[in-house]
């Protein structure tokens, strides 16, 4: 909630609005998408880059709790298909749209397990199934509305940058081409190619940008 009001005090009201909302709630996002309307008379797209926190993130495969799974399964990828439902309601309406999610090559390649060895890091197994589930979703809801003039895409990301370990870093960088782990600004370009008429016939696609790790 702080960085988006830092954001939208950076780039002012007539551009930035920003709005507290649980994308698990279907009313929640309605009302969002209203406000939105509202205020700038229309929605031409929406991207969903939601991920829910939690401190049992870390959490190895044989200590897994079902409560904790049904909890990430149901508010990240629920989240996602319940998100994608109300935009496309909203899309139906309006009588075109554009939907992008953000998945991972976590949801595309199994993860490379000795990058993590001697580090606190992991992939967590719910992670990945919930990123692969997402790139699945999007490619049944592009058929799904077939003639609707709604894209429904997805961007699976390579590592981002956060000042992981130095061994990690040099392990992932070993496994990719040329760059090795990306930074965010990495992904606006496909980012803007979607959001943008040039990619008008892609649709229930997942593009990958990852300096060539998942090769």
């Amino acid at each position: 909630e702080k960085t988006g009001k830092q954001i939208q005090k950076k780039f002012g009201k007539e551009s930035v609005i920003y709005f507290k909302c649980d994308i698990t709630n279907a009313s929640q996002i309605d009302v969002c998408f209203k406000k939105v309307n509202q205020l700038f008379g229309k929605i031409d797209a929406v991207v969903n880059t939601t991920y829910p926190l939690h401190k049992k993130i870390r959490t190895q495969f044989e200590n897994l709790d079902i409560n904790f799974l049904s909890n990430e399964l149901k508010k990240h990828l629920g989240g996602a298909i319940i998100f994608s439902q109300r935009a496309i309601k909203y899309f139906l309406k309006k009588g075109e749209g554009n939907i992008i999610h953000v998945s991972s090559i976590h949801g595309v390649g199994i993860p490379k397990f000795e990058h993590y060895r001697g580090t606190k890091m992991m992939a967590p197994i719910e992670y990945c199934a919930v990123k692969s589930g997402i790139i699945s979703m999007v490619k049944y809801l592009a058929k799904y509305y077939k003639g609707k003039k709604i894209k429904i895409n997805s961007i699976s990301p390579g590592g981002i940058f956060n000042n992981q370990p130095r061994k990690f870093i040099k392990r992932y960088k070993a496994s990719c081409l040329n760059k090795g782990m990306l930074d965010p600004e990495d992904i606006n370009g496909t980012l803007l190619f979607l959001l943008s008429n040039m990619s008008k016939y892609v649709n229930g696609q997942n593009i990958i940008v990852d300096d060539g790790w998942v090769l």
